[in-house]
């Protein structure tokens, strides 16, 4: 079953930026095939999603709250989506997590409410704290 892990979160100050990566931890799996999603916990909340991206990286699709800010992007031949995240604000601190599903006929990440439900995702990372704090 294809795993994934995901990286690059931290501290940082309102208006600054991380880039998180999702990578498949085995190259037995290739994301090629997967429509790939991010979503993201504050404590206290339920998980919400936040940006989607079809398998073959032509479509992509984010949250009202991160359109703008933040950029999904996929590099298959390093196996890895991306998050680059810019102008982050102490709202979008939590836990981020990547998620994937194999690639249908219709792509998950055409529409935000197939895109951001979570039950249409059935591999998860085990998640990246991102802190927004001064």
């Amino acid at each position: 079953q294809l795993q994934l892990a995901e990286s690059g979160g931290g501290l940082v100050q309102p208006g600054g930026s991380l880039r998180l990566s999702c990578a498949a931890s085995s190259s037995r799996f290739s994301l090629d095939y997967y429509d790939v999603g991010w979503f993201r916990q504050a404590p206290g909340k339920e998980r919400e999603g936040v940006s989607c991206i079809n398998s073959d990286g032509k479509g992509s699709i984010y949250s009202d709250s991160v359109k703008g800010r933040f950029t999904i992007s996929r590099d298959d031949a390093k196996n890895t989506v991306y998050l680059e995240m810019n102008g982050l604000k102490p709202e979008d601190t939590g836990s981020y997590f990547c998620a994937a599903a194999l690639a249908r006929p219709i792509p998950l990440c055409n529409i935000w409410s197939v895109a951001s439900s979570k039950e249409n995702f059935n591999s998860w990372g085990p998640g990246t704290q991102v802190t927004v704090s001064s």
